[in-house]
């Protein structure tokens, strides 16, 4: 039985929330198929919930557990392009996030740490499309643009979802809704 200090797994509440925010992540990436004509904006959702995930839950692994969830619930719905390998879309860039808060560990203040965090991110989702690319053919100078392209535009929206996190944190923690100390003072 774990404790409350017990800092060896995730509590029940915390697998519960990051199950709800992988789902809450699929779900209105699939309800929102916006077709904005900017590469990207899916960076928005991600970072948001990844990093939503992180500050409520408070453990290292909590941004891997959620995109390897959401992965699995947009594999198995079938939401986007890609079949198997959409699990990649939402995978990567989680891990990413979180081997960066590892090396990063509190050398920030926590906003600018969500916005690194965010853009490390945004650089793993930009540099799989980067191997997608060279994979089908293209050539390199062309797939170098194309990634630096989205990770501009995939950049600005990971930038906008960091910068919303901690004003929903500290709501959450205002109405005494996080159920232990968390990373908001």
């Amino acid at each position: 039985m774990t404790t409350a200090n017990d800092k060896s797994g995730f509590q029940l509440q915390d697998a519960l929330f990051i199950g709800f925010c992988a789902t809450l992540l699929v779900a209105l990436k699939s309800m929102l198929r916006l077709k904005l004509g900017l590469s990207g904006h899916s960076m928005l959702l991600m970072s948001f919930f990844y990093l939503i995930c992180y500050g409520s839950v408070g453990r290292k692994g909590a941004i891997t557990a959620c995109g390897a969830l959401a992965g699995a619930v947009a594999t198995i719905l079938g939401v986007g392009k890609g079949g198997p390998l959409i699990f990649l879309k939402f995978f990567v860039p989680a891990l990413a996030m979180d081997v960066a808060l590892i090396l990063l560990g509190t050398l920030l203040i926590l906003r600018w740490r969500l916005v690194v965090v965010a853009l490390i991110g945004c650089l793993a989702w930009s540099a799989k499309g980067l191997v997608e690319d060279l994979l089908v053919g293209m050539s390199q100078q062309v797939a170098l643009v194309r990634f630096g392209l989205k990770f501009l535009q995939g950049g600005l929206f990971s930038v906008v979802g960091a910068l919303l996190v901690l004003p929903v944190l500290r709501r959450l923690k205002a109405h005494d809704l996080l159920h232990k100390e968390t990373l908001i003072k």
